[in-house]
């Protein structure tokens, strides 16, 4: 028993003190005094980030903010539903509105605002993404169909060129005016991913199909041995390879002059599906924060008072105990805010909202074991005793209402969009941290005060 709470111990101070360097402002100002004739300074703090950069490593764990507290990117874009029945053109834009959805959190960017709007016959699709500010940026990512189609020359001899047949472009040049397109597309894709090429070290992105997409690529390598295939993306050709044997392992790779970042974006296009409709840039602008610096000052002041509040609560009515319960609650705020930089959860003012409930849903796990452990010492035990039969008795409670939560946290999640989510899943994470909190980190605290 001693042997384990030393261990634990120790890991709770290992926890705590990376915590602080993940949480430490990079830089203190110490404001100007000039009745004391003390100037303005600003004081370097070693944090995560210092530390990281003697390693040569560069890793931005910062809070990432959403749209009501940092701003970011609106663009309105226009469905061309000329091709699509009306009877089917509000399942082609819902259908549109879940591509971009997917693009963008592949991305890393959560938490974004998408809307569908019917104007006057028009179809569009309004979306806000947090924290980007690169118009262009948003743009190339959520723009862009991603009709992704492979091409072959067509069949010689026989074959006549058609003048009035419309090819994408720089098929004709390569495949010549009788090419035509096969029957393997970008629905046939099962993955797509960024490798780089072993000869150059170019990034290139890698497909993998599924089995019927491989044996159409099989099919097609084998019947176009020493010829081109040419691999077009949104009708404009990007590769056109010589085939030197047929390929039947059912993977390819698209090469070209790409950057790391355009790969990956061209991964993230091609993972998340064509679009089923293409979009066209309506309006784009770059939107400020929703609510003023004072909103969210105020939001975190109240915050903090009623953290005060329920440490003035524990420690008047549990004395040492409370005491214990108080410092095991800053824990669990400092590896709670360390989940959010890592992950890294896209905080809201409803996000706040969510951790600062799960302070409260930390104090009740407290407050159970600290009445058990009273009731076991007015029967005489001992406080050894009582502590352990106090965090015995208290868990099936404790348990059975964290899961609640959790439960309720992830219907939110499932079917909630936007900001509902982003309450949801601080409420989840600050849910599953307090269980840590209040059955390790208190429980080892108090073995240390008894001891």
């Amino acid at each position: 028993m001693r042997n384990s709470s030393g261990f634990l111990t120790a890991l709770i101070i290992v926890v705590v003190i990376f915590c602080i360097l993940i949480n430490i402002p990079p830089k203190v100002t110490i404001p100007k005094i000039s009745q004391l004739q003390i100037p303005e300074k600003e004081i370097t703090l070693v944090n995560i980030n210092t530390i990281l950069k003697v390693v040569n490593l560069s890793q931005d764990v910062s809070f990432r903010k959403g749209l009501d507290l940092e701003g970011g990117t609106s663009v309105t874009l226009r469905a061309d539903m000329k091709s699509v029945p009306a009877d089917q053109r509000n399942d082609a834009l819902d259908s549109a509105k879940d591509v971009i959805e997917k693009r963008i959190n592949l991305f890393g960017v959560s938490e974004p605002v998408i809307q569908t709007s019917l104007v006057n016959k028009d179809y569009r699709v309004i979306v806000e993404i947090p924290g980007v500010t690169d118009v262009n940026q948003a743009i190339s990512l959520i723009g862009r169909t991603a009709q992704l189609s492979f091409w072959e020359e067509g069949a010689s001899g026989s074959a006549k060129a058609d003048s009035k047949k419309v090819l994408p472009l720089g098929v004709d040049q390569v495949l010549g005016q009788d090419a035509h397109q096969t029957d393997l597309s970008g629905k046939d894709l099962k993955k797509a991913a960024v490798t780089f090429d072993p000869n150059t070290g170019e990034p290139q992105v890698q497909l993998t199909f599924t089995s019927d997409g491989a044996r159409k690529f099989g099919e097609i390598t084998k019947r176009n041995v020493g010829k081109i295939v040419g691999i077009v993306l949104d009708n404009t050709l990007i590769q056109a390879p010589r085939v030197n044997e047929p390929i039947l392992a059912g993977t390819a790779q698209i090469t070209g002059a790409f950057t790391i970042p355009q790969a990956k974006a061209l991964q993230i296009q091609l993972n998340a599906g064509a679009l089923p409709v293409s979009l066209s840039v309506l309006e784009q602008r770059t939107i400020g924060a929703t609510l003023g610096d004072e909103t969210v000052a105020k939001s975190l002041i109240a915050g903090f008072v009623g953290f005060g509040v329920i440490v003035i609560f524990m420690v008047s009515l549990y004395g040492r105990l409370g005491i214990v319960a108080s410092l095991a609650l800053i824990i669990y705020t400092l590896i709670t805010l360390t989940i959010f930089r890592l992950v890294p959860v896209t905080l809201t003012l409803a996000g706040i909202a969510g951790f600062i409930l799960s302070i409260g849903i930390a104090v009740d796990a407290n407050i159970l074991i600290f009445e058990r452990m009273r009731e076991e010492m007015r029967k005489g035990r001992s406080e050894h005793a009582s502590l352990d039969l106090g965090f015995s008795k208290a868990w099936a409670s404790i348990r059975d209402s964290n899961i609640a939560s959790l439960i309720t946290s992830a219907i939110l999640m499932m079917f909630g969009t936007g900001i509902v989510r982003g309450f949801a899943l601080t409420l989840a994470i600050g849910v599953l941290v307090s269980l840590f909190s209040a059955i390790i980190v208190t429980r080892t605290l108090l073995r240390i005060v008894y001891r």
